[in-house]
């Protein structure tokens, strides 16, 4: 008896696998992290196998962070898509990207089954890659030496995220990132690529000449601001101790005198 109910056992289990491979669906993808430049092509791949009979129905959606919308519904491209994408098998080409595209993408592959609705799906990032635009430089025109100056630039379009370079009178200036208490040279600033900021702890005259700042994230040409400049002075303080002049008094001429033979 305990014999007849594993072997009922065996044959519904080898039954049961052979109905999964004849009515089951799988999904795979070609690339599941995407890259394109804007405006370029990109290619969302999904591929997909069936078991036999089943007429699969594929359906596209696009994964915000706000919210989940369909791309590709009923046959047909909708929504960001529509006009500017085209349906290769139950792929994606879209023949235009824009950065508002960088996102993530579920291409799902369903069928009822006599077990119930079956799907597979598959999930595929997109990077939209944007070059650096015009950065915008904060320099100011005048600055009393001896203070904290600090410079700042900063462009929102690139993706990735930008770095910056600083220069003064044509010339790039050393990155100094200001960790630790060791300096470059005698340099007297300190330089964060990241950020964009250029900080003087202690500006100083030698530090007046023509600044502008150059973004850049390798998508692209560099692209830099207009030159601004600024004019470090001293203050009255420091004017009146460097022209402060020695002048021998009568009294010092006579104490002088005194030691003549």
């Amino acid at each position: 008896m305990a014999s007849r109910s594993l072997l009922l056992l065996l044959l519904g289990t080898l039954g049961a696998l052979c109905y999964h491979k004849a009515y089951g669906i799988s999904v795979k993808t070609d690339n599941q992290h995407v890259t394109a430049k804007e405006f370029q092509e990109a290619m969302l791949s999904c591929k997909y196998s069936a078991g036999k009979g089943i007429i699969p129905r594929v359906e596209w959606k696009k994964l915000s962070s706000r919210d989940v919308s369909f791309v590709y519904y009923k046959g047909d491209l909708v929504g960001d898509l529509k006009g500017r994408a085209e349906m290769i098998d139950s792929s994606i080409r879209i023949r235009n990207v824009t950065r508002k595209d960088s996102a993530r993408y579920r291409c799902e592959v369903s069928a009822p089954t006599e077990r119930g609705q079956n799907l597979a799906e598959t999930i595929i990032t997109l990077t939209v890659l944007v070059a650096s635009a015009a950065p915008s430089c904060e320099v100011p025109s005048s600055a009393m030496s001896g203070t904290v100056v600090q410079l700042s630039c900063k462009e929102n379009e690139g993706s990735p995220a930008s770095e910056y370079k600083w220069y003064r009178n044509g010339v790039a200036l050393l990155e100094n990132t200001g960790t630790g208490s060791a300096k470059i040279g005698n340099i007297s600033y300190t330089m964060n690529k990241k950020t964009g900021t250029l900080l003087f702890n202690t500006v100083s005259k030698k530090d007046t000449g023509e600044y502008y700042c150059e973004a850049s994230n390798g998508i692209g040409l560099p692209q830099k601001c207009s030159v601004k400049r600024m004019q470090v002075e001293e203050s009255s303080s420091q004017k009146k101790s460097s022209d402060y002049k020695y002048t021998p008094s009568e009294k010092d001429f006579k104490h002088t005198k005194s030691f003549v033979i």
